[in-house]
């Protein structure tokens, strides 16, 4: 199985910081953001590949995942094992790649990818979205599995009215995941059997508080249809919508998710706040960041 990644953005909300440093690119603690979605990509035994949808103007994507055995050889000559042992871990991950070469959507990004999928399911994981404990991937295919290798989707639960931020499911409650069988029907594992895709709905007329996440786990038929999909939303090939139109043919499940089991990088300040909390929470950085903002006075709001 291959995951895809799409990359190809123009990442407009960071600029200028994005005039040459790719959007993907902007570090979490050590790691480009991108670098976080690809081990966790690659954390499900299912998974082989990475597939990278970019840009040909993001060079430095292509270049980031590439051995440099130089620099690799640099560090160890000065006794910078670990640095070196990281660098040579980004290069040897097992990442390919295929262009967009113009932006038409998400849709038309995914499709870009059809051939290294080659009539299989495949993950589709954003690039804006890290998920330090990698698990959400296993969660969509042990549903999946469970349900004949059906399409899977995550879904987290937001205030009623926040739902015209997103697009939300409608559908019916259908399980839980292994565990989780006392969860409410909003509840991290709750499983849902997808009935309608609806996009950036009113309060009154939303079918759910259940908003997509950025994980999906499609079947080949999804990968079919953006072939002939017609432009959508924003003049733009929309993924959302060969989703609905494949729910006619094959079933379609949704996982619920914990909504703070992820971090949204794809604005700035969601960007540093994803920094802050993440240093906040690990030990090696821990102590350093909490010395800095004392130093300072303080965090207040």
């Amino acid at each position: 199985m291959k995951a895809i990644i799409p990359a190809a953005g123009l990442g407009t909300r960071f600029l200028p910081s994005t005039k040459c440093t790719p959007k993907e690119m902007l570090p979490v603690l050590d790691k480009p953001v991108i670098q976080y979605v690809v081990e966790e990509a690659l954390e499900p035994e299912e998974v082989t590949d990475a597939i990278i949808v970019s840009s040909p103007d993001k060079p430095s994507l292509l270049s980031y995942f590439q051995p440099d055995l130089s620099l690799e050889q640099l560090l160890r000559g000065r006794g910078k094992e670990a640095y070196a042992d990281a660098v040579a871990e980004a290069g040897a991950l097992p990442v390919d790649f295929r262009f967009q070469y113009k932006p038409k959507g998400l849709g038309h990004a995914i499709r870009s990818a059809a051939d290294a999928v080659a009539g299989e399911s495949f993950l589709v994981l954003l690039g804006d979205y890290v998920v330090p404990a990698r698990d959400i991937c296993d969660k969509m295919l042990a549903v999946s599995a469970e349900h004949g290798g059906a399409s899977v989707i995550a879904v987290a639960p937001c205030a009623p009215e926040e739902v015209s931020r997103y697009g939300v499911i409608a559908g019916e409650r259908a399980g839980s995941l292994p565990g989780a069988e006392g969860a409410g029907d909003e509840e991290p594992g709750a499983v849902w059997r997808v009935s309608g895709l609806v996009e950036k709905p009113e309060a009154s007329e939303a079918p759910s508080n259940l908003y997509i996440v950025g994980r999906y786990l499609l079947s080949p038929l999804v990968m079919d249809l953006l072939e002939d999909q017609t432009p959508g939303a924003g003049g733009e090939i929309q993924l959302t919508d060969a989703m609905e139109r494949s729910l006619d043919r094959e079933a379609m499940y949704a996982v619920v998710i914990d909504p703070l089991s992820g971090y949204d990088t794809g604005t700035p300040s969601g960007w540093i706040a994803t920094n802050a909390l993440m240093a906040a929470a690990d030990p090696r950085f821990a102590g350093g960041f909490w010395d800095a903002v004392e130093e300072r006075g303080g965090l207040s709001r």
